[in-house]
């Protein structure tokens, strides 16, 4: 998924940039033609008539303005560079004031992906961390794994995972809006971007609601993948929040659930149950890749984050 860029009037040297990245109609023409797909250089440089000396400078100018990226890619006369859209929207606060470094939240949890409770997995299926594989691809055993604490990046295409958070700030503070944040998308052979996937949300017994995943995303590297991980294997996530509240529950600011902090009973257990599953009979049935902080475009983990909002 592409992002929203949010900046304010102090970034200057960030809007400078892109000020002078969309100065030239040739370069809104480039991005044009890169939204539809990612394209090498020489490709640019054909579709717009340009040398490919003036196309490589142009596409330098929109990757330093962050509005694209450039991988180098194998071919049949050497390296090339394959260039793809990063932003789909740019955002600017003209009257953003200056914010405390003390976060809004009050209390945060931050679970490694690997650090499961329990699992079903079925192929393809496996895990990986910052360094290599943590056991052969699509043999169920490496989910069991003790080194599966390691994991930063864990995929299966039908099963589920359950994490257990602590509840004890929960127990003894007022909170009426807890968080969950992660980044995620479908399980394909490879990579494919429309490969959609239905995943079912659940806290402690409740089922929450449906997360849909359009797809399993690659043909550009993720931001923070190592070096060895495979250009033709998934590449990134979208990151996706779910909030829930005193008066409902809302996956990426829309309402999925009437279900609530009170109904759900996250206030009384030891700990909540968060799963994250793909059902056999789901509409669509297209696993997930779960990515830790050293994978995909987002450095973090699965985050759960407690809130108290005054005008709640």
């Amino acid at each position: 998924m592409k992002q929203t860029l949010d900046l304010n009037l102090k970034e200057k040297e960030k809007l400078t940039n892109i000020g002078k990245a969309l100065s030239t109609p040739v370069r809104l023409d480039i991005l044009n033609y890169l939204a539809e797909k990612p394209a090498i250089i020489s490709d640019v440089a054909a579709k717009f008539g340009l040398p490919l000396s003036s196309t490589a400078l142009h596409i330098k100018v929109l990757e330093n303005a962050g509005l694209i990226s450039i991988q180098p890619i194998p071919g049949s006369k050497g390296s090339q560079k394959s260039c793809g859209i990063l932003i789909n929207k740019i955002q600017i606060n003209m009257f953003q004031e200056e914010t405390a470094n003390t976060p809004s939240y009050l209390y945060r949890e931050c679970m490694p992906v690997g650090c499961y409770f329990d699992y079903v997995a079925l192929p393809s299926c496996g895990m990986v961390s910052e360094y290599g594989d943590l056991g052969f691809e699509d043999t169920i055993s490496v989910f069991v794994n003790p080194l599966r604490y390691k994991a930063q990046l864990v995929w299966l295409s039908c099963g589920f995972l359950e994490y257990r958070f602590s509840n004890s700030f929960l127990k003894n503070n007022a909170v009426n809006r807890i968080r969950f944040s992660f980044e995620i998308c479908s399980e394909a052979l490879g990579y494919n971007n429309d490969w959609p996937s239905d995943i079912t949300l659940s806290l402690n017994t409740h089922e929450i609601g449906i997360l849909h995943c359009r797809g399993d995303y690659g043909g550009r590297r993720g931001k923070l993948n190592p070096e060895w991980w495979c250009d033709s294997s998934s590449q990134y996530g979208e990151l996706r929040t779910l909030e829930i509240t005193d008066k409902g529950c809302f996956l990426d600011k829309e309402a999925i659930s009437s279900e609530t902090i009170y109904t759900l009973g996250l206030r009384y257990n030891d700990y909540i149950k968060f799963k994250l599953e793909v059902k056999r009979d789901a509409k669509y049935c297209g696993g997930f890749n779960l990515f830790g902080e050293k994978f995909g475009d987002y450095p973090q983990n699965i985050v759960m984050e407690f809130y108290h909002d005054e005008n709640s």
